[in-house]
């Protein structure tokens, strides 16, 4: 604020006020200023006039004033006399913090007189101020980055809006004037409002994928500092479907269950849906008998099972106890699933030994068969399994065939009750005997009521004829399988006896079981799959989703009428194969869908999935057979009823190796050697060289010693034959009982027996143990040996967190001192020179005796001559005396030893023992030494 000096004019007159008048300014004033500048430019000019001019002082304008508002503004006076002024800012003005101002402006005059009293001011004018702008500020985007899908094939008008903006307050400078796309060739435009469009029909196969700059330039033509980047992607032409999902999926055996699509989702293409049905089915057809099952024999998955003992299999896998199958045509690209397949060409006589003598009116047949439709117009019957005569007449006692698709099972009974009309034969008619897929039969006899099972589902016959019952006769019958064997043909001049009726499709595991029938429990579980579809958490499919399973869950039907619970549910889909070592190879997965739209049947067509599972081949198991390979034993020891015991000391064990597979790179990592633990189905003993004569010698086994599975146990006239599955450890235990007797030894020298087994139908085999065992006739060749022989090196297990099963801990791996093994060697060997000499001269002195003692003989009493060899060399002596004072205590110490052991022996031990060393010591120093014994030490 300026304070005027009132003006005093002093004059001769005297002191007379002379300020009359008022300034005066105008009543309004408008202004410009440009930020950063501090003139403002007024319109019109600030100039104040006053009526009192030229009176000094009262005439002259000395101040303006600014009131109102804080503006940043201050009127200065340029001129007293003109009254001209000027308006500046006094600070930065900044056209973005304020773009105008408003405020009151008062003229001051200088007063009265020099010192300013009495001043006056002019009315109140209003001053509009307008800030001009500066572009200083460039153009930046909302967006940091922008993005936009759009579908090929398709001209838009605009795909997306990219947005600038501009701190400038002006619309000059703040305004966007213009978007420009910086990335040259691109198949899009942008217009002035940041539109972009495509200027070309798109391809999703060309290109699914643009990045593009786009900048922008405000009123002023300032360029945005940073472009901003937009993304565009081409989807195809939207066609309702499956998305998300692989073609393969790997599953690694012992893995459990894998889902199948995590990431699957149906595409409906934004159509309105009642409901989506889904059914996924896997295929495995071409995997064995219709899918992955235990491959073991027949009889060994019925023991799994826990069905009744006493079935006959007549087809087993082809040996030299079972040779009636080895003409037969195998199909051996099945991963050791024996499956025989009959051309109309081939069939097998079961020998009369093997034929199941007792049916009654309850028994079970029971077979795995696929068959397709017979060719030619008028189809023949075709045979499964045919009882008939062999002889002299065609009657068919019982058989089981197959005619026009339908299966017939014939069951004529002998006159032994009554001579009437009586159920014969019995008719199903199922698309199953025709479809070329396999399928388990199971017929139950309970006569006369006779139930088929096929594929566990239970079918009544559609059609039962009755006969009359088979006169009774002594004509010995003919079981066939493959075909009807034809005795004599009543009708045709036919005299000699051949197959009729082939059979032409495919069977394994064909059984009879005289005297009992088959549960449903245990007919489920002999044809039950070991892989198939599961889902991992019923709980989550929801309330909305139902689902259906197939009996073998090879088919499984979901539905629902929530999109999105559909495809929750369908990624809980998952594969699971239980068995310990599945069949590798591709499994066949299909899905197809049904969609219902709100009133329509059907809306939108869902194409079908095609994709596959592979298993992974697994780590196959090493079965390993180990033991002692040489046996030496005294003739007497083969004659008495125990017989020599083969394998005391066998060892079986398994093991596999893991390794970390990248099947996509073909490499694989190996992890380690693991011991496992599974089952075995058979081993066997084979006699190798001359067969075994029935008349002086035989195999044997001791059927009480194991535990209740001798039914597995059979024995010929070539080897001996443990099968049926069980766990190696149980197989130890039988294969440690089979002895080898021989009555009459005298030319015998030495005998070999080679033993193997096998897991799984053959489909793992151990290796070829073969074991000597020599005979020795006479004791002056005889050597100590079986405590001698050293045990073979058990194969150490590599110690895993995944092993199942380790070896035994009882093989101690720590070495005695060398000083000990020599001092225990010469003990043992003066005790070896000392038993020599009297057995000897006991020998000679019994004339032939020794027969009736041999009851008493030791079991331990094995020699051999060719692992212990002792040498005296007389020239030695003086230099060792030393030496054998030191052996002389020693073996008194092992004396007394013995004498302190032997108090628990019987009393006809101590006699006997007294017998020796009376006649040792009558016959002291007169030893006769064998000169084919050489002793060495």
């Amino acid at each position: 604020m300026h304070y005027l000096i009132p003006c005093i004019l002093n004059t001769a007159l005297g002191n007379v006020t002379l300020n009359k008048h008022k300034p005066w300014i105008e009543t309004s004033y408008h202004g410009v200023i440009t930020e950063n500048m501090d003139t403002v430019l007024l319109d019109p000019p600030l100039v104040a006039l006053d009526k009192d001019a030229p009176v000094p002082y009262a005439g002259e304008i000395c101040a303006f004033k600014i009131h109102g508002q804080e503006a940043p503004f201050e009127a200065v006076v340029l001129n007293r006399t003109s009254g001209e002024g000027v308006l500046r800012a006094r600070g930065h003005v900044d056209c973005e913090l304020q773009k105008e101002y408003t405020f009151v402006i008062q003229a001051y005059d200088c007063g009265a007189g020099a010192n300013g009293a009495g001043w006056k001011k002019s009315h109140k004018a209003v001053v509009h101020i307008q800030v001009d702008d500066v572009n200083e500020f460039a153009p930046v985007f909302r967006e940091s980055v922008y993005h936009a899908t759009l579908t090929e094939a398709k001209i838009y008008d605009s795909i997306l809006q990219v947005e600038a903006w501009d701190q400038d307050c002006s619309p000059q400078y703040s305004q966007i004037c213009n978007y420009e796309i910086a990335t040259p060739d691109t198949p899009f435009a942008i217009d002035r409002n940041g539109n972009i469009r495509n200027t070309e029909r798109l391809s999703y196969d060309k290109q699914q994928h643009y990045k593009i700059m786009v900048t922008a330039y405000d009123c002023g033509q300032k360029r945005a500092a940073d472009s901003v980047p937009v993304h565009i992607d081409v989807k195809p032409v939207c066609k309702p479907g499956w998305q998300g999902w692989n073609k393969r999926v790997d599953y690694e055996p012992g893995t459990g269950s894998k889902q199948l699509f995590p990431k699957m989702h149906l595409e409906t293409c934004g159509g309105p849906l009642s409901s989506v049905r889904v059914m996924v089915e896997l295929q495995t057809s071409h995997i064995g008998k219709g899918c992955d099952r235990e491959t073991y024999s027949e009889k060994s998955l019925q023991k799994l099972c826990g069905a009744a003992s006493g079935s006959t299999d007549l087809l087993p896998a082809p040996s030299v106890a079972t040779n009636w199958t080895a003409s037969l045509l195998t199909d051996s690209g099945r991963d050791s699933d024996l499956i025989f397949r009959f051309d109309g060409r081939q069939a097998a006589n079961v020998p009369d030994r093997v034929v199941p003598q007792n049916l009654t009116d309850q028994f079970t047949i029971a077979t795995w068969m696929k068959h397709g439709p017979s060719p030619g117009l008028r189809a023949e019957k075709e045979t499964l399994l045919c009882n008939s005569d062999k002889t002299e007449m065609n009657r068919h006692h019982y058989s089981l065939y197959v005619h026009n698709c339908r299966l017939v099972f014939l069951l004529r009974r002998d006159f032994t009750q009554m001579d009437t009309f009586r159920p014969a034969e019995f008719h199903w008619k199922l698309d199953q005997i025709c479809d070329k897929e396999w399928h388990y039969y199971v017929i139950n006899v309970e006569f006369p009521t006779v139930t088929l099972f096929v594929d566990g589902m239970t079918y009544e016959p559609y059609l039962v004829t009755d006969d009359w019952p088979i006169h009774p006769s002594q004509i010995d019958v003919q079981l066939t399988v493959g075909a009807c064997w034809q005795g004599r043909s009543m009708t045709t001049e036919v005299t000699t006896p051949r197959f009729t009726q082939y059979f032409r499709g495919s069977l394994s595991g064909l059984t009879i079981r005289p005297g009992k029938i088959e549960t449903q429990k245990v007919i489920s579980c002999l044809q039950a799959c070991k892989e198939g579809l599961d889902i991992n958490s019923l709980e989550s499919l929801g309330k909305g989703i139902k689902f259906h399973f197939n009996p073998a869950q090879s088919v499984l039907v979901m539905e629902g009428e929530d999109l999105e619970s559909v495809n929750m549910a369908l990624t809980k889909v998952s594969y699971i194969n239980s068995r310990q070592f599945p069949t590798p190879g591709l499994r066949k997965l299909h899905i197809s869908t049904t969609v219902q739209c709100f009133g329509e049947d059907t809306c939108i067509s869902i194409p079908d999935i095609k994709a596959v599972v592979m298993v992974l081949p697994p780590s196959e198991p090493r079965i390993t057979i180990t033991g002692v390979e040489r046996l030496v034993q005294l003739a007497d020891d083969f004659t008495t009823p125990a017989g020599v015991v083969l394998f005391k000391d066998i060892r079986i064990i398994s093991t596999v190796t893991k390794t970390d597979a990248d099947f996509t790179a073909g490499k694989t990592h190996r992890l380690g050697v693991l011991e496992v633990m599974h089952n075995l189905d058979y081993c066997d003993v084979l006699v190798i060289g001359e067969e075994l004569n029935p008349e002086e010698e035989s195999l044997e086994i001791h059927h009480s010693s194991l535990i209740g599975k001798d039914e597995g146990l059979a024995l010929t006239d070539v080897y001996l034959l443990a099968a049926g599955v069980d766990s190696m450890l149980h197989y130890e235990q039988a294969i440690r009982q089979v002895r080898y007797r021989n009555w009459r030894p005298a030319g015998l020298l030495e005998r070999k027996f080679r033993l193997s087994c096998s897991e799984l139908n053959g489909r793992y085999t151990s290796n070829e143990f073969n074991l000597e065992v020599s005979v020795v006739h006479s004791s002056e060749a005889v050597e100590h040996v079986n405590h001698m022989v050293a045990q073979p090196q058990y194969m150490r297990p590599v110690h895993h967190p995944l092993m199942v099963h380790t070896l035994n801990s009882n093989h101690n791996s720590g070495t005695p001192p060398a000083a000990t093994v020599v001092i225990v060697m010469c003990i043992a060997a003066l005790v070896v020179i000392v038993v020599l000499g009297i057995y000897r001269i006991h020998t000679t002195n019994q004339d032939g005796s020794k027969s009736d003692e041999d009851g008493g003989k030791e079991a331990e009493m094995d020699w051999d001559d060719s692992t212990l060899t002792i040498t005296v060399n007389p020239m030695e002596v003086s230099q060792k005396e030393d030496e054998a004072r030191e052996e002389e205590l020693e073996e008194e110490e092992d004396e007394d030893e013995d004498e302190l052991a032997g108090e628990n022996s019987s009393a006809d031990s101590e006699d006997s023992g007294e017998e020796e060393e009376t006649e040792a010591h009558n016959i002291k120093g007169k030893l006769e030494w064998d000169h084919h014994t050489t002793l060495q030490y």
